[in-house]
């Protein structure tokens, strides 16, 4: 029934209207079978409505499209009669509307586009969206994988960095039926590094300057990739200065100009230098810092032995521990200057093929120990603190950086002095007599008891005369004999000869009396004997009983005698 509700009716099958019939319906039945779920067919746009495209696609019903599936620039260029290869979907909408996708039928031409480029080994360009287990997820139209192994020729380590990137990739791996696709980055970079590589040698020479980019910082040097190779920027070669570390001066992806110092073809290895593109300031250095002149320059490095100091970029010179003070004894630089200090100096020695230029810091100074003996001249009397003790002495400040020395020996005219400490204590301030003065040596010896006259001279002398008897407290038994106390100090020896065996045992702490047999002034030493002393005393004896015989008998009995 058509509108208007008449009825029409066929009165025989042969009629040219029923043939023209059957015909339609072969033609129709064959379209039908074009029709079908999952296939590709084209169809014209009827109108563009709200939220829906409509597509003529030629059978009996329209195709409808969202028009979500389009972008706002799409849908303003879109009109109709524009023909579009669509998707058909299974099923027909509430309408009887064949469902269409625009997207799906994107995605088959994209997988076809794929397809194409891997069979041909042809790269395609993809957007890294984000890092996942593995390597990166890779945007080409439709969703790839990139393996971490395959991301570079060197291992990468910072992959965020690459999120929102685009690169060139190939296609080595494809499953259209599980939609996997794998790719390369590095197979692309390793054809392009080598087609570099082939180039770079073929124009590598000694002395010829190329460009480089930063690709890693080690604490020895940079490795600069000029084209395919790496070739090393050894830390040494990149600045006439000093260079702490590599990372002060370059950093990865920087782009330098450098010079190939050498080239071993054989292990393809490649030595670069910075620093040669400028001119060696050493080569007149000796020009413009000549010996004795006065120099001016900052501390950039302190060692246990002295201080480096700064003149110009790439010069430096070294200030000896030694040379810092005319007065102190040095033992670290730090405690003179430190790094950053603007110091004065003077040039000592200048050798430009070692580049070494030896200054010093003193020498701007006058040397305090060439009038030393104007200050303290031999035979003065000097006061000052006990500053250090040793096993041979004791120094003695007299002023800042200039000590004296007391020898062990100077320090007393009688006792014997085994350790300084016996005699002194550090801090202690005391007069001293100077006894010598070595300017050249920068030593000045002075003594103790040169300050008090000598008791040996006059004194002992008088006080212990030979044949004396004294009453002494033994103080150090020795097989050779003992030590006994004496006045000012002093010791006096009683040899093992002159101990009677008959006195029997005597210990240290025991008081004997002996007689003096013997005073040394040139040795200053004393000698004592007990055998002296007890044949003295039979000799006093002896000598009282002889003047008794010779007194007249007062006794009875001589007095009987007599009148007999």
């Amino acid at each position: 029934m058509i509108e208007g509700g008449e009825d029409i009716e066929y009165e025989a099958d042969d009629t040219p209207e029923k043939q023209e019939s059957t015909e339609f319906e072969k033609l129709y039945d064959q379209s039908l079978k074009s029709f079908k779920a999952g296939s590709v067919v084209r169809g014209r746009v009827l109108q563009i409505g709200p939220g829906v495209v409509m597509m003529d696609l030629g059978y009996k019903s329209d195709g409808i499209i969202s028009a979500e599936q389009f972008s706002e620039e799409e849908l303003k260029a879109l009109k109709p009669g524009d023909e579009l290869d669509l998707f058909l979907e299974a099923g027909e909408d509430a309408n009887g509307n064949l469902r269409l996708s625009r997207e799906r039928m994107k995605r088959m031409q994209v997988w076809d586009d794929l397809n194409r480029a891997s069979q041909a080994g042809t790269p395609i360009k993809g957007r890294i969206v984000s890092k996942i287990k593995g390597g990166l997820a890779v945007d080409i139209g439709v969703d790839a994988f990139l393996p971490a192994s395959q991301i570079d020729v060197k291992p990468v380590r910072n992959l965020d960095a690459m999120i929102g990137q685009v690169y060139e990739m190939k296609i080595i791996k494809m499953n259209p039926g599980r939609g996997n696709i794998v790719l390369s980055r590095r197979a692309l970079l390793e054809v392009q590094h080598s087609a570099k590589k082939g180039e770079t040698i073929a124009n590598l020479a000694e002395g010829k300057t190329v460009e480089g980019v930063v690709k890693n910082i080690t604490d020895y040097g940079a490795f600069i990739d000029i084209g395919g190779i790496d070739g090393l920027l050894h830390i040494t070669d990149m600045s006439w200065g000093r260079v702490g570390h590599p990372s002060e001066l370059l950093h990865a992806g920087d782009k330098i100009d450098v010079i190939v110092l050498r080239y071993d073809r054989e292990k393809q290895k490649v030595s670069l230098g910075l620093k040669q593109k400028t001119e060696d300031p050493w080569r007149a250095v000796a020009e413009r810092y000549p010996v004795d002149s006065r120099v001016r320059g900052k501390v950039v490095n302190l060692t246990e032995y002295g201080a480096f100091v700064e003149l110009e970029h790439g010069v430096e010179g070294l200030v000896h521990v030694s040379e810092m003070s005319w007065t102190q004894k040095v033992k670290h630089p730090s405690k003179v200057v430190s790094v950053g200090d603007s110091i004065e100096a003077q040039v000592l020695t200048v050798d430009p093929v070692a580049k070494r230029i030896s200054l010093g810091m003193k020498q701007v100074e006058p040397n305090p120990w060439h009038t030393i003996g104007d200050r303290y001249p031999v035979g003065s009397e000097v006061e000052g603190a006990v500053r250090t003790i040793t096993d041979f002495g004791a120094f003695i400040g007299l002023e800042e950086g200039i000590d004296g020395l007391i020898h062990i020996s100077d320090l007393s005219w009688t006792r014997h002095i085994k350790h300084p400490s016996e005699a002194l204590k550090k801090g202690q301030r005391i007069k001293a007599r100077v006894l010598s003065i070595d300017p050249q040596k920068e030593r000045i010896s002075l003594g103790l008891k040169q300050a008090t006259p000598d008791p040996w001279d006059k004194e002992i002398p008088g006080r212990y005369a030979v044949g004396q008897d004294e009453k002494v407290k033994i103080v150090k038994t020795a097989d050779f004999g003992m030590f006994v106390e004496l006045e000012y100090g002093i010791e006096g020896l009683i040899p093992a000869s002159e101990i009677p065996k008959e006195s029997g045992e005597l210990k240290q702490g025991d008081e004997v009396t002996a007689r003096v047999i013997k005073v040394d002034r040139g040795e200053r030493k004393i000698a004592l004997s007990l055998k002296a002393n007890v044949k003295g005393k039979d000799k006093s004896l002896l000598h009282e009983y002889m003047s008794q015989q010779e007194k007249p008998d007062t006794t009875i009995g001589a007095l009987l005698k007599e009148r007999n």
